[in-house]
């Protein structure tokens, strides 16, 4: 039997199919999809960060993309924070309690949950990642972790080819 949040998700995934095809501009497809899931699923803060080099230097660092919701930190150094880890291990990470995150970037006090997502790109490289908090404690779980992973490989497969 599927919750509602499944069936959010669900029509989500079509939506943002459907808003992407044939799509080529980068910050466009993830402002619609930001907006789109923020919009749907009444998050907290939705947004991306795109793995970019530091003006001047070798060394690559998350900057802040296409968002909704409150202003955020701008620059995320590698291993740092939620999203730096994801991106450092390449890998979806859920936290239940923000507080209790080891090295936790706090852009809003009001952030109590967080999922992060890797968006790679044809090379295999993490390009991005999706940044989701929620003003709750343990929002995330594995149906948060599955279908936000299938729009982020639709991203993949679409725009990051």
């Amino acid at each position: 039997m599927m919750t509602n949040k499944e069936e959010k998700y669900q029509m989500l995934v079509r939506q943002i199919d459907a808003l992407i095809t044939g799509e080529t501009d980068v910050v466009a497809v993830m402002a619609n999809v930001c907006a789109a899931i923020h919009e749907e699923m009444g998050f907290f803060w939705t947004g991306f960060y795109c793995v970019k080099h530091k003006a001047g230097t070798d060394t690559r660092e998350l900057v802040l993309g296409p968002f909704q919701g409150p202003v955020a930190c701008v620059h995320i150094g590698y291993g740092r924070g939620v999203c730096g880890t994801a991106w450092q291990q390449r890998q979806t990470i859920v936290v239940p309690d923000v507080e209790l995150f080891p090295g936790h970037i706090a852009c809003s006090s009001l952030s109590r949950s967080e999922i992060v997502v890797p968006v790679f790109g044809g090379d295999g490289e993490v390009v991005a990642v999706l940044d989701i908090d929620s003003r709750e404690l343990s929002t995330f779980d594995d149906t948060d972790r599955q279908y936000l992973e299938n729009i982020c490989r639709l991203l993949s497969q679409t725009i990051f080819k």
